[in-house]
């Protein structure tokens, strides 16, 4: 297949067009289109001068920031692969993502010095580790690297479509994450999809805020932000703040923004939105969980008719169905009540039966989709390819139905995964490691409704004989082991766990015996 234009050239072409504008807000700085562009081909000169090339992959381990934002852009121009990390992984998560993925360079905040050490144990031959701050003695600093070749030519790396561009890790039901390989054939599809199903006519005379973390889901939406030339604006505090949020959208005329339903209940219901002016919003994107049709109906109130929801996972980088603003009804009579809206331009969606067979209207199987949003595999991992990669479909895991209209409904997961503030947890984690504490015998971790979180984790213990282990003690445990979003908020102690005929723990008999305990109230799930 011949060459396809690297996506290092959205931003190259925009900085070509519209240099002198404001590209990147953030805090009291702002850089211009021209700026950001000059030091992301400095970066791309400075890996290239310590031997960093094509397919390359570079681990990055930051907050948002000027630099992670380069970082990305650095990587594409580079034809290497990107590689994001969660900021609230531990080190010995973040070790892991290193080796799996192959890294041979790191770009690192000075406030994670733990995780830099934990990398380097694990990846004994990496080439360059660069700090974002204070750069210890054996690391270069970044903006040394940036000024040294501050003035070096744009040149993008030549790709092919299925070339990769970005391991985009999501949490794997067998304990470990997946790298999710996005290609740059794949990429120019989904910054196009974006722009025609989630942000229409965006322009260079629009902001976008960015209050999630631009190493996941918000990363992808920056990319179209670049394409048309919006300048992205980004919270000045590590910790999420309600109040500078609004002020920022009024300040720089905000049109859109992507979020998660948890947290865009917390601005909607924050008594600043009633300080600012909010009325140049005109795409406020939420994905990630289902959202409570009291809140849906609250922030409608609220903000108008300009919530966008969209459904999709790493893997199809959120391109399988919009639910846009016109779909959006304060009347039940006129909401279609529950569903996550219809299939991307581009993309098709099949409901499955066990058999691979597809079903009609209304019938419930398995959520699967096709186009030229789906990933090229995860990496290094055939087991979850023959699994996730079948027949030409993409089989998500989830649990879903269409209706005669075409509208998706999700049910259920195939997997136990929960949605927690907006992030996947899979409770198979925090069962592996609480199973190597020596008090615990058995555990079952499972997600039930939480009117801040959406769902949050509860553990279920079966100690050993004589052992006294306690809540506080096991939570403890999870310490520096796993992130702390991944932790069950509470424990209970159990005589035993319910078992079916296979021997096997049931996640829907542990939550109805919790219900009928009394230990967690009833509630439907959001």
């Amino acid at each position: 297949m011949g060459g396809i234009m690297n996506l290092g050239r959205l931003l190259s072409d925009t900085a070509r067009r519209l240099g002198p504008r404001e590209a990147l807000v953030w805090g009291e700085r702002s850089w211009t289109w021209a700026e950001l562009d000059g030091r992301v081909n400095a970066l791309v000169a400075g890996l290239k001068a310590r031997g960093l090339g094509k397919g390359d992959r570079l681990l990055v381990h930051a907050r948002n920031s000027n630099q992670l934002f380069e970082s990305c852009w650095a990587a594409f121009k580079l034809g290497a692969v990107w590689v994001p990390t969660n900021v609230r992984l531990t080190p010995p998560e973040v070790a892991y993502l290193a080796a799996n993925s192959g890294a041979v360079a790191m770009i690192f905040e000075d406030s994670f010095p733990e995780h830099a050490e934990a990398v380097r144990a694990a990846v004994p031959d990496l080439r360059v580790a660069i700090a974002i701050g204070a750069a210890g003695a054996d690391d270069l600093a970044y903006e040394d690297v940036v000024s040294e070749a501050l003035g070096a030519p744009s040149r993008e790396a030549e790709v092919d479509p299925g070339d990769p561009c970005w391991f985009f890790y999501t949490s794997g039901t067998t304990g470990k994450p997946k790298g999710a390989v996005l290609t740059h054939g794949q990429m120019a599809f989904v910054v196009n999809n974006h722009l025609a199903d989630l942000m229409p006519g965006t322009t260079e005379a629009d902001a976008s805020l960015v209050v999630a973390p631009l190493s996941h889901g918000a990363g992808a939406h920056m990319l179209p932000q670049v394409a048309r030339g919006a300048k992205s604006v980004l919270l000045s505090n590590t910790s999420f703040d309600e109040e500078e949020a609004w002020r920022l959208v009024e300040e720089h005329r905000v049109g859109n923004m992507f979020t998660v339903p948890t947290i865009l209940t917390r601005l909607a219901r924050h008594p600043s939105v009633d300080r600012y002016d909010h009325s140049s919003l005109r795409h406020v994107i939420y994905a990630g969980a289902p959202m409570y049709r009291e809140d849906q109906r609250f922030i409608l109130e609220k903000l108008g008719k300009v919530i966008v929801q969209y459904y999709g996972l790493g893997e199809v980088t959120g391109n399988i169905t919009v639910l846009p603003p016109r779909e959006h009804h304060l009347s039940d009579n006129e909401m279609r009540i529950g569903s996550c809206g219809f299939a991307r331009t581009g993309m098709e969606i099949a409901i499955k039966d066990p058999e691979g067979n597809r079903l009609g209207p209304d019938a419930q199987g398995e959520i699967c989709v096709r186009g030229p949003a789906v990933f090229a595999g995860y990496h290094d991992n055939p087991e979850a390819n023959a699994k996730a990669l079948k027949d030409g479909w993409f089989h998500t895991g989830d649990l879903g139905r269409l209706d005669a209209e075409g509208y998706l409904y999700i049910t259920g997961r195939a997997s136990d995964m929960y949605i927690s503030g907006g992030s996947n947890v899979y409770p198979r984690e925090a069962e592996e490691v609480l199973l190597t504490h020596p008090a615990v015998a058995e555990v079952a971790v499972l997600g039930v409704p939480d009117p801040k979180w959406g769902e949050s984790g509860v553990a279920v213990v079966v100690r050993e004989p004589g052992a006294a282990a306690e809540e506080k003690e096991l939570l403890e445990f999870l310490d520096g082991k796993l992130a702390k979003y991944k932790w069950p908020r509470r424990v209970f102690f159990w005589d035993e766990l319910p078992k079916s005929g296979y021997g096997k723990v049931p996640k829907h008999n542990i939550r109805a015996e919790l219900y009928r305990r009394g230990e967690i109230e009833e509630g439907a799930s959001p």
